[in-house]
């Protein structure tokens, strides 16, 4: 039997160690400072919108790519994991092209992505269904998630399959080797921190930034999901709308800002995005303006972003080995089960004993 410890409770972490749970070579502990049900500006998971809307280039797709087939399995078989089905529109404005947003969804807003064979009913739009703004646009069928149900379902899974969750607070990653539930030496360390890497002793990897992400979540049903490649009101921010599974509301976003910490909503942010919003998708308000959006809340989430690209690797620290999954940025749940599997391998390829010549 092989002792694990998975640090990080976010979609990550949780979906790593529900991977690793599988194994019953495997004993799971789960620690972390945050847990599904929480609110804090350093936990981002909840604050995703989240969706498949995917933004790696072709060279780079493996995680997302070998994400979709669970994310549809579990809209189609799992109503109790809070995921739905949802038509989908990006409309790409060629002046976008340079700018912050524009850059972020370059492969998203293309009209020959890699996954127009991966998601289902992709095409491409005619002229007169393009918004007088774009230049260009796709639709296709994509998936929308309630993060305040699919977290806990996560960890519900993990439970069921026999790992251990527990608080904890940690200063240096090494630490995580003496906390397994089994009160014996963890094999492996997973981290999974997310932004926390940057800060974590032992990881303090300084390539991870945060990108702010202001939303406004209502009660309003848009009929559809929409995405732009950018806006009129700044190169760092966008349009996009979705609406969650299972009564989680509408999202409406957003903003793209490198570098910003700022945890508290800003207001006139909250009403460009609304007024883009509404003008993009009259139907939310039936016709009626900003007036008639019904408010559950502004948020603002932290994507944890990694310059020089997501991290899955494998490392000894501290005499333990430790598998790295953080780095994200925007698409943690649209790679959430492709970058598991990449650490159960490096897992795999970790306790696996090398034959001596």
């Amino acid at each position: 039997m092989a002792n694990i410890v998975v640090v990080g409770a976010g979609v990550s972490g949780l979906t790593t160690a529900l991977l690793l749970s599988k194994n019953p070579a495997y004993k799971v502990t789960i620690i972390a400072k945050h847990m599904p049900g929480d609110y804090d500006i350093e936990y981002t998971s909840p604050w995703a919108g989240a969706n498949y809307l995917p933004v790696a280039p072709e060279a780079g797709n493996r995680w997302e790519k070998s994400t979709w087939p669970e994310l549809a399995r579990l809209a189609k078989d799992v109503p109790e994991a809070g995921i739905h089905f949802q038509d989908t529109i990006s409309y790409a404005r060629q002046k976008d092209a340079d700018s912050a947003t524009g850059q972020w969804t370059k492969e998203l807003m293309s009209t020959n992505p890699w996954f127009k064979n991966v998601v289902p009913d992709f095409r491409v739009l005619s002229k007169s269904q393009l918004l007088p703004s774009s230049d260009s646009g796709t639709a296709f069928t994509s998936v929308c998630i309630n993060t305040a149900i699919y977290l806990p379902y996560l960890a519900g899974q993990c439970l069921k399959n026999g790992a251990v969750i527990r608080r904890e607070i940690l200063t240096h990653i090494s630490e995580a080797a003496s906390l397994h539930h089994s009160r014996a030496k963890a094999d492996v360390i997973v981290n999974c921190t997310g932004l926390l890497a940057s800060k974590l002793g032992g990881v303090m990897d300084k390539d991870v930034v945060p990108v702010r992400g202001q939303i406004v979540v209502v009660r309003n049903d848009p009929g559809f999901m929409v995405a732009t490649s950018g806006t009129d009101d700044g190169e760092d921010e966008i349009c996009y709308i979705m609406q969650r599974a299972a009564g989680g509301g509408t999202v409406l976003g957003g903003t793209y800002q490198k570098g910003n910490w700022e945890s508290q909503p800003d207001p006139n942010q909250a009403l460009r995005i609304m007024k883009r919003a509404v003008e993009i998708c009259p139907a939310l308000t039936g016709g009626k303006g900003i007036e008639a959006l019904s408010i559950i809340r502004h948020g603002v989430g932290l994507r944890p972003v990694r310059l020089s690209g997501v991290r899955i690797a494998k490392e000894k620290i501290g005499g333990t080995w430790v598998v790295h999954n953080y780095g994200h940025g925007g698409w943690g749940y649209q790679g959430s089960y492709g970058c598991s599997e990449g650490v159960v391998e490096l897992v795999r390829e970790v306790l696996t004993p090398k034959a001596k010549l």
